[in-house]
């Protein structure tokens, strides 16, 4: 029998990026930074990246594992730095490697943005 206590898992905080569509309009401000995730997600190939990156497992992927989508590398890497501009994904060099995350709080406000505003 082991004497170690279980820790619950504490849970990011989630600053939503702006209030749910049908809550109240939105200010400049929050719909300037809203329609750049969006914009950023607008590109076939910057959607198809965000999506490797997303369902990766542990919800994270080193740019060698997710640059096939029919461009080339710098093709690659300019999409990867427009969606970190955005505030959509995160990155962390690994000796040569640099590896991507989802934002989840960012994710998790978009959701919720676009999901109060579908049940409405």
């Amino acid at each position: 029998m082991s004497n170690a206590e279980v820790l619950p898992l504490l849970q990011p905080e989630v600053e939503p990026c702006c209030p749910p569509l049908t809550e109240r309009p939105l200010t400049a401000e929050e719909a300037e930074r809203t329609a750049k995730m969006f914009k950023a997600l607008g590109d076939p190939v910057r959607l198809r990246l965000f999506a490797a990156v997303a369902s990766h497992e542990g919800g994270e992927a080193c740019v060698c594992d997710i640059s096939d989508v029919g461009v080339s590398q710098p093709t690659v890497s300019h999409h990867l730095k427009k969606l970190k501009e955005a505030g959509l994904l995160s990155s962390e060099r690994r000796g040569t490697w640099v590896y991507y995350r989802v934002e989840p709080a960012v994710l998790a406000a978009m959701g919720q943005l676009l999901t109060k505003a579908a049940a409405a």
